[in-house]
């Protein structure tokens, strides 16, 4: 599996590192993406709406400042967070080590 890297994801601070676990068809338009994502140490995926699908991440490893909807949260390793349809959230690594989670977004 390919590791592709995202300048500023959704508007967020320096890169993340996304490797798909399914592809497209093997997702069958059911879920828009099944990845396993690490965040480095200052990075961070950009505060960002959902519109027309929801999103649920599981914290592999490391910590994270997670943003849900205004409500700033702790994360680390065995943590699920989920954002339905209509809502906001954001997540940074504020640690020393990677954060690295398994995302999965969930279409409507």
């Amino acid at each position: 599996m390919d590791t592709e890297k995202v300048e500023h994801a959704a508007g967020g601070k320096g890169y993340i590192l996304k490797q798909k676990l399914l592809t497209e068809e093997q997702l069958m338009g059911k879920n828009g993406m099944f990845a396993r994502i690490t965040l480095k140490p200052g990075c961070s995926l950009g505060y960002h709406m959902h519109t027309g699908n929801a999103e649920a991440y599981y914290i592999l490893s490391g910590e994270g400042e997670y943003d849900d909807n205004g409500a700033v949260r702790t994360v680390k390793a065995g943590d699920v967070t989920y954002t339905p349809d209509g809502k906001s959230h954001s997540l940074e690594n504020k640690g020393t080590e990677d954060l690295v989670f398994i995302a999965l977004i969930i279409n409507n």
